[in-house]
């Protein structure tokens, strides 16, 4: 994506060369806090060496903690800079079942829960005391049943326990509309920064940025500076409504300025860009001439299991997985105010070390009591794994489908590409494993009504090649974010490797070729604020008519009749070059998720 170099007069849209006289009050307001904070803190805590011991006794983790072992911040001639950062949680505020791939294999493990994650990020704190910065990158609001009931509230309380340090919005953060995001994101006791997100609204606040746009910080002897970006396609990603009032703009277009800022100005000696993008942009953006000066890309988005950074030409780029289950540990050695060393590694939030902090399960049982008897409440059983790990096709998916179809008997039913919703595993002492209210809220966590209309083949096979290019677009900033979309009752071949417009190989519908002149049926959910001729980024739809009934009540449905499930994956959609158990859109990185 090309640089913009002409564009409004606004101060958070301005030339990189310009800065304006607001701005630099803004950079002095936040610096003067930041030096405010760190004297105070210096004042009240007495730095000592840290203790050379690992945290735990397995080697991985040894590794992580190795930073402490280092002989100048024994000696105390250094110091020792710590950045614990989590992302895209979803409101899954209890330890969960969630997915590893060990010797080519599924396997499920216990992990994550806010109370084992307090204990957590506490023990990590401990280590080094003074110069730890705690960090969230969005999308933690959203996604789960007392999150979408409370629309977000009920999660604020739980996150400002722990004690985040610095947080980012996400593009699910707009799924309440704009006021309740505002609400939400200033009830967090955290520093909020991003630079992308304006007001765009007739009245006194029009082209003002919403958050502040980057935080300056005193700390292990140095300054450091972090620039916040979510999501530029945002808009298109979610349903439109979402964003009324919203202006988003791509990184490239100001964060040149914010760097010159922190860089010559601030005199920072380390710039992260904290991100909310996905691997594919964040990867992308690490290319960027303009980003020159970062030091690292701290990502979200995707859920991208990191376990070492990925080195871009100008920054390395993160990314801690997702559902509270990781915590991503960043450690830099600085001796006379110069970067000597650093690591990082992925730590998984383990219940069985970490035992839950009785605070916050208080604060938990608390925030759950006022929808405890509707979430808990059982609407059908699994036999097997509901997961949706997979890039191209999942199980939890084909359930939902089946659901669609079984209803509405439409000729292909079509569900969103969403990476959200922890796995659910049978118990194997009874080999089921119930799907509550709570469950259904966190596979689908906007109940839209379901919507019909008629397209022709030839529309859904343009249509197809559109969502393969939103997935795997060559050019990351082009990634929509999400995996292929998901349907019953058609058949789909691609090769993900070739051009945009090229990629289908055949489609089928109810096992035939399809007829490019043939109209077909479909049905998928309402996105709020697209045009009526458009369901499910499908445009120029015929026919279109709201059914008046949601997708949670198609599901309850079907399972007071299909229960118990055994949902698997079928080869309703298949790559040429690519497995059906394809785990991310980002190859030949030299990453692997697991």
């Amino acid at each position: 994506m090309q640089a913009i170099h002409s564009h409004s007069c606004s101060c958070a849209v301005c030339n990189n060369d310009a800065i304006s006289l607001a701005e630099k009050e803004l950079h002095i307001e936040l610096s003067e806090n930041s030096r405010r904070d760190f004297i105070k803190k210096a004042g009240s805590i007495i730095t000592t060496p840290l203790a050379a011991a690992a945290l735990y006794n397995d080697e991985a983790t040894y590794k992580a903690n190795s930073m402490q072992k280092n002989k100048a911040v024994i000696n105390g001639k250094a110091n020792m800079l710590t950045l614990l950062h989590t992302a895209d949680i979803h409101s899954q505020v209890m330890a969960h079942d969630e997915f590893f791939i060990e010797n080519g294999k599924p396997v499920y493990k216990k992990r994550g829960g806010l109370a084992s994650l307090k204990t957590m990020i506490n023990t990590l704190r401990k280590q080094n005391a003074v110069n730890t910065l705690v960090i969230d990158g969005g999308d933690c609001f959203q996604g789960s049943g007392i999150a979408a009931l409370s629309e977000g509230k009920a999660i604020v309380p739980l996150m400002n326990n722990i004690g985040y340090d610095i947080m980012l919005p996400g593009n699910w953060e707009v799924v309440y509309g704009k006021e309740m995001m505002m609400k939400d994101m200033f009830g967090y006791d955290a520093l909020k920064v991003c630079a992308n997100m304006f007001h765009d609204t007739n009245d006194e606040m029009k082209g003002d940025l919403i958050f502040p746009p980057y935080f300056v910080k005193h700390i292990a002897g140095i300054k450091i500076g972090f620039i916040g970006y979510n999501d530029p396609l945002t808009p298109k990603r979610q349903s439109p409504a979402y964003c009324d009032g919203i202006k988003f703009t791509p990184p490239e277009l100001n964060v040149a300025k914010y760097i010159k800022i922190l860089k010559e100005y601030e005199k920072c000696q380390l710039v992260f860009l904290l991100t909310h993008m996905g691997l594919a942009q964040q990867f992308g953006l690490s290319n960027m001439e303009q980003i020159k000066g970062t030091d690292y890309i701290l990502g979200a988005d995707t859920h991208e299991r990191l376990r070492q950074p990925i080195e871009g030409k100008y920054a390395k780029v993160t990314e801690p997985g997702a559902f509270g289950s990781f915590i991503a540990k960043l450690d830099i050695v600085i001796e006379n105010g110069i970067v000597k060393d650093h690591t990082y590694q992925l730590l998984d939030v383990d219940p069985d070390k970490y035992k839950e902090d009785e605070e916050m399960k208080h604060l938990i049982h608390k925030a759950n009591e006022p929808y405890k008897k509707e979430l808990g409440r059982v609407i059908g059983k699994t036999k097997l794994p509901l997961i949706r790990y997979y890039v191209i096709e999942s199980p939890m998916d084909n359930f939902i489908t089946d659901a669609i179809m079984w209803k509405f008997k439409p000729d292909i039913a079509l569900s969103n590409g969403f990476r959200f919703c922890p796995p659910l595993i049978p118990n194997p002492a009874t080999g089921m494993a119930d799907i509550t209210v709570d469950y259904l809220w966190s596979m689908l966590p906007v109940d839209s009504e379901a919507k019909k209309g008629s397209i022709s083949g030839k529309q859904l096979w343009q249509w197809m090649e559109t969502e393969l290019e939103n997935a795997f677009a060559k050019d990351p900033a082009k990634r929509l974010g999400g995996w292929v979309v998901r349907f019953k009752g058609m058949e789909v071949n691609f090769t993900l490797g070739n051009d945009a417009g090229k990629r289908v190989n055949y489609i089928k519908v109810a096992g035939n070729p399809i007829d490019l002149k043939k109209e077909y049926s479909f049905i998928a959910c309402e996105r709020e604020g697209d045009p009526d001729t458009t369901i499910c980024r499908m445009q120029g739809v015929k026919q279109p008519k709201l059914l008046g009934q949601t997708m949670h009540k198609v599901i309850e449905e079907y399972l007071a009749v299909h229960s118990p499930i055994a949902p698997v994956i079928e080869g309703r959609c298949t790559a040429t070059d690519a497995p059906a158990t394809l785990l991310t859109q980002v190859t030949g990185l030299g990453y692997d998720f697991r």
